[in-house]
């Protein structure tokens, strides 16, 4: 985003221009392209024509042709981007390595850590008298000779040590995985490419590569890149609610209202346009940099502020007032910089638009998404977990002390001894180090650390399985999916659309007909009719390679018809260079409500004609007159639609196929018709011919519609197509069985059924319907949204059902947002289909959404077998240190092999068990639901079942360990004592244990055989033995600072042993049926009903059912966008600068004023902030530990 200090270069680069550009030879200058695009309507063409005497004199002095476009030089394309700017918004800076290791620092657990172990570094150097030594009681004794008194440094050192190595390790997970953010951001904006014209021909170019001068083709569906002035157009409608907030839908045309702003939708229509703004001079970029200098303004101001204060401090109230006039001469300075920076932007997101703001983005928008399913029992298990563990920790220090001071004091009898206060100070210094350590490892900071590495990898590896993931969550939410609403066209089927059937000149033709065969008056009418009206960006190119099937771009329905043109053995392209697109008189684009399209053109003797093309059920009730087989009119009466209906019409569709009529209408030379009035004009139509268009079902949709009704999926088809072509394709799929109770309804039928007298929609009704319909035709986008809206409110179930819906369309927007996780099209979809969504399918196909089936409960499976893994260890590691520390009063496991453990099991298991691949066989299960614990009883038999054993075992080694292995105890060893092998034992066995129960840990449902698959994760073996590997060094020479002595190979193989008796252990639980053991609770449900908050309620209640209403909402959502990126970031920042959220709700409600003109929109000025978002749950977690008390 612009800042203040780009904007002063701007300033100065500015006032140099006005030279450059004269001498660049373009006619015009930034500054006044600039000023020209904040114009609208009347004033805009005002200024058009007095300066530049219409749109293609502004071409001329822009250099450009309004029909071939640019050259497609590359020198004069740079100089366009040094004069005009790129298209393009730098991104911000991304955190340093440093600042990631600065935050690592911040970690409350990990402080209090670094302050222990300095007060312990600090009194180790303090040396009691040596007369006084008994006095102070065993404190000193057992020290072997001076040597080992003197390396009681160690300790704090190596504690100092391992904070580095856990701060380090978390940097580089946080900078990895910011980096992954970038590279998917970049992905997705390199993506987005735009239609232009350069030397005459259409081409394809990145967003990014637009300048000032292209002619690009709009049309609808399109997200405009840049700001351009209209110079032909075809009942072009723009949404321009994300720039003024106001929902209509604007006209634009070239006599009335020619400028098209970045940003802004285009929902009818098309045309073209010479683009005269891009990037940070464009409207949308001006917004955003505004956004970005007024942050940094604010920022600058505050830091002023406390400037001031301090001064006001030291020098009294003169200097203040100077000081305050400097403050307001800066930001004069700092506004007039502004509007010179202004400029240089583009609509989509920024580069900087990474993962994380567009989740925000995401949370804070239209109808807005619950926190994820995962998160929230996540944290809620977390908040559980830190509680338990602080209670144990300050319990240990508790009875550690009070021990301590009972038994030299009370049953010793000692006197205190000033002398001796640093003596004391240390062994209280070391029972506090013991108590940090038992919360250190009982709060389990590698959760959010594990569903981060999990979903990074999951959608790492989901871009090779064709989905694209724009928002995190929805990687884990599509696991719990239980009902996909699908597109038919492109999604279901091929996409590669062909005519096979036809009735032409009173005849049905089964395959193309023999042109020799049709009346040449019917077939020049016809081929007209095709060739005319359809966009003239729709093509039908030779094949690329030979052998191939020709090349279809553009409309695919356009091109079937255009294809079908060919195979009669005539060409469309001289019919359209006769009648270019710029004298067509009039065109009526095709939308969803019209589902029709036509074309006006002008006869030679003065007269004109319509032609229209549309769905043939509707069509054919606007058709009066119908083509004999001599070309001759014969009246079409509604009796004899009924007749085509029947014979033609139904048998075509319950072959699959899409109707499609063509007709037209003549109007006479005398007197104009009244174009706006669509009903009247495309009435008392000629039928010419109606075909049927075959859209093959893909080879690999059937087999994927059966894995999702295996895995507990429910399938319907939403489609706008005729409902026997519906009910065939879907048949065709396996959506619907014969023999099977299910509803295939029409739009009107389904409305009928679910409205009441009124006309609204009522729940209940709904809930009567959804269950059993698996088909949706002729359907509305609203209609689409009701569906998806009634199936997710529905209480009829056990659980809330979890709806994923693909769309495709401008008007699936709203269907898309109101889905848990909505699938745009990357093929065929529009921009703001795209906009919508949380995942593209790169590919279109509907056997890429089981894939992510597969990838959300692999993810929820990752973060079981984790949890699995991490409470056994947090369990005994806990009771271990607590009861060691009561009974012998010193923690078996020393801080720094707690560390250890805790590096093992929090860092290193994550990584291990969150990139394990999924399987095939989690399609074979039912979804786990919103309310499924993230413990299963299963699991919480595993839990338990090792941690017996483990506490077994240590406590044994614990108590009799010097007996079994005919060592020295090391129990009750005095302070700064050398290590013994009777602890090192202990700690060795405990981490061979955990490095076993890690493979254990791979299987949740109770499996028996916890090795399958393990070779097939690279990660998780060499993690495994890399362990080992560093257990050994640990062990044999880690010495003093790990507290080890190093260990004979017999007692190694003793380790071993026991350590490999867990996964023997693992199977003897296995065989233990869950349901006998009726105690076993489950844990980590999710937040309860009591727990959504009112502010949620309250935007529930706000949700009005107009799709108009929802339709505004999505285009809100860019604007808001903007303002929450800022709001995010400022959140962030606050964070991390006070730790309280006062000042990011006072500068947000700043933010919010400055936008106020430019939006009327109300937004809460609430700041939501996700505990557990995965993007920054590293962080988030950390403050956790300080909340949690």
């Amino acid at each position: 985003m612009g800042d203040v200090a780009n904007s002063s270069v701007g300033h100065h680069a500015k006032n140099q221009q006005h030279g450059a550009n004269r001498a660049g030879g373009f006619g015009c200058t930034l500054p006044e392209l600039r000023s020209l695009m904040e114009l609208r309507g009347a004033e805009a063409l005002q200024k058009i024509q007095e300066t530049y005497g219409d749109v293609s004199g502004l071409c001329k002095r822009l250099k450009t042709s309004p029909t071939e476009g640019l050259s497609d030089n590359v020198t004069d394309l740079e100089k366009r981007r040094q004069i005009y700017g790129q298209n393009f918004i730098p991104p911000k800076k991304p955190k340093t390595f440093l600042q990631l290791v600065w935050e690592a620092l911040q970690d409350v657990t990990l402080i209090i850590l670094e302050i222990a172990a300095i007060i312990s570094l600090g009194l180790s150097f303090y040396a009691p008298p040596g007369e006084q030594s008994d006095a102070c009681g065993n404190v000193s004794a057992g020290a072997e000779d001076e040597g080992e008194a003197e390396a009681g440094w160690i300790e704090g050192a190596a504690i100092l040590l391992s904070v580095i190595c856990v701060v380090l390790v978390t940097a580089f997970n946080d900078w990895s995985k910011e980096k992954q953010f970038r590279g998917l951001q970049s992905r997705i904006e390199q993506e987005q490419k735009f239609q232009v014209i350069r030397k005459g021909q259409v081409i394809q170019v990145p967003v990014a590569e637009l300048v000032v001068g292209d002619i690009a083709q709009i049309k609808y569906g399109d997200l405009l890149p840049a700001d351009g002035v209209l110079i032909q157009g075809n009942d072009l409608k723009i949404d321009e609610s994300s720039l003024t907030g106001e929902s209509d839908h604007v006209r634009k045309a070239v006599d009335k209202d020619p400028m098209l702003l970045s940003g802004t939708h285009v929902m009818e229509g098309s045309g073209r346009m010479v683009v005269t703004a891009v990037g940070v001079n464009s409207q949308t970029g001006i917004i955003f940099t505004l956004l970005g200098a007024s942050g940094e303004e604010e920022e600058k101001k505050e830091k002023k502020d406390e400037d001031i204060e301090a001064q006001r401090g030291a020098h009294g109230h003169k200097t203040s007032k100077q000081q305050d006039g400097a403050v307001e001469n800066n930001q004069n300075k700092a506004k007039k910089q502004d509007g010179a920076v202004a400029m240089e932007m583009q609509p989509l997101k920024s580069a900087e638009g990474g993962e994380m703001e567009e989740r925000e983005k995401k949370k804070a928008n239209g109808p807005k998404k619950e926190k994820s399913v995962l998160q929230g029992k996540l944290t809620k298990l977390a908040v559980q977990i830190g509680k338990a563990g602080l209670v144990m920790s300050a319990f240990t220090v508790v009875i550690l002390v009070i021990y301590f001071v009972i038994h030299n004091f009370v049953i010793g009898g000692r006197p205190w001894l000033s002398n001796c206060t640093p003596v004391y100070v240390q062994y209280f210094v070391k029972f506090f180090i013991i108590g940090v350590t038992v919360l250190v490892v009982a709060v389990p900071e590698g959760l959010p650390l594990a569903v981060t590495i999990s979903l990074a990898y999951s959608v790492k590896k989901m871009m090779k399985d064709n989905n694209l993931v724009r928002h995190l969550d929805a990687c884990e939410t599509m696991g719990n999916a239980t009902a996909i609403c699908s597109d038919k066209t492109g999604t279901l089927t091929t996409n590669r659309m062909t005519v096979v059937q036809s009735y032409v000149g009173d005849t049905h033709y089964k395959e193309i007909p023999d042109p020799n065969n049709l009346n040449p008056k019917i077939l020049d009418l016809l081929v007209h009719a095709i060739s005319i009206n359809s966009a003239y960006t729709t093509k039908v190119l030779p094949p690329e390679k030979e052998g191939a099937l020709p090349r279809q771009v553009g409309n695919k329905t356009e091109c079937a018809l255009l294809g079908f043109v060919l195979d009669l053995k005539q060409d469309f392209q001289p019919v359209r260079d006769q009648i270019p697109e710029q004298k067509l008189y009039k065109v009526y684009t095709f939308n969803s409500v019209r589902k029709s399209m036509s074309t006006v053109i002008c006869m030679p003797d003065g007269g004109f004609r319509l032609f229209s093309k549309g769905a043939s059920e509707i069509l054919l009730k606007k058709c009066t007159n119908i083509l004999n087989s001599n070309g001759e009119l014969r009246s079409f009466r509604p009796r004899d639609r009924d007749e085509m209906v029947k014979k033609i019409i139904e048998p075509m569709a319950c072959d699959g196929l899409r109707t499609i009529c063509i007709a037209y209408r003549d109007f006479s030379a005398g007197q104009e018709p009244e174009w706006d009035n669509e009903t009247e004009i495309v009435g008392e139509l000629t039928c010419i011919a109606v075909v049927g268009i075959e859209d093959p079902v893909r080879p690999e949709v059937p087999e994927a519609i059966r894995k999702c009704q295996r895995a507990g999926i429910t399938v319907r088809m939403v489609t706008g197509d005729n409902i026997n072509t519906a009910r065939a394709i879907a048949a065709k799929c396996g959506i619907i069985q014969p023999g099977e109770d299910f509803l295939c309804l029409e739009g009107k039928e389904f409305n009928r059924r679910i409205r009441n007298e009124k006309g609204e929609i009522e729940q209940d009704r709904l809930d009567k319907v959804w269950p059993k319909l698996r088909v949706l035709a002729r359907s509305s986008p609203t209609d689409k949204h009701t569906l998806v809206k009634g199936i997710i409110d529905s209480t009829i179930g056990e659980q809330r059902q979890v709806v994923a819906v693909t769309g495709d369309g401008t008007n699936d927007g709203p269907a898309l947002k109101k889905a848990d996780v909505g699938f745009a099209m990357g093929i065929a979809g529009t921009d703001v289909a795209k906009e919508a969504s949380d995942i593209i399918l790169t590919d279109d196909n509907f056997s890429s959404i089981v894939k992510a089936v597969m990838w959300g409960r692999n993810v929820y499976d990752s973060i079981s077998k984790f949890l699995q893994f991490q409470l056994t260890v947090n369990v005994v590691a806990v009771i271990v240190a607590f009861t060691g520390a009561c009974i012998t009063q010193d923690s078996p496991l020393k801080a720094v092999q707690m560390l250890w453990v805790n590096l093992i099991m929090d860092t290193f298991a994550s990584l291990a068990l969150a990139t394990e691949p999924p399987t095939e066989s989690l399609l074979l299960r039912k979804p786990y639901g919103r309310d499924k614990p993230l413990i299963s009883r299963t699991m919480m038999k595993n839990i338990l079942g090792h941690a017996i054993y483990q506490l077994t075992v240590i406590f044994t080694l614990l108590f009799a360990g010097e007996v079994i292995f005919d060592i020295d105890s090391g129990r009750n060893a005095p302070l700064h004592s050398p290590p013994s092998e009777h602890y090192t034992i202990i700690f060795n066995t405990f981490v061979l244990m955990q490095l076993c129960n890690e493979i254990n840990a791979r299987k949740i449902h109770g499996e028996r055989n916890v090795f399958e698959g393990i070779f097939s994760n690279p990660i998780f073996c060499s993690i495994v033995l890399g362990t080992f590997g560093i257990q050994i060094v640990i062990v044999q020479f880690g010495g003093k600072p790990f507290s080890c002595a190093p260990l004979t190979v017999e007692q190694w193989l003793w380790c071993l042993f026991i350590g490999i008796g867990e996964l023997v252990w693992g199977q003897v639980i296995a065989t233990i049926p869950t349901s006998q053991l009726k105690f076993l609770k489950e844990a980590g449900h999710g937040p309860g009903k009591d727990e959504i908050t009112d502010e949620e309620m309250a935007e529930d209640e706000e949700e009005i059912d107009h799709a108009e209403r929802e339709l505004r909402r999505g285009q809100i959502l860019w604007f808001r966008g903007l303002n929450r990126i800022q709001t995010q970031m400022e959140v962030v920042s606050t964070f991390k600068r006070s730790g309280s959220f006062q000042g990011a709700v006072r500068r947000r409600s700043s933010v919010l004023s400055q936008l106020h003109d430019v939006t009327n929109i109300s937004t809460p000025t609430h700041v939501i902030l996700s505990a557990a978002n995965p993007t920054s749950a590293a962080g988030t977690l950390r403050m956790f530990r300080f909340l949690s008390p």
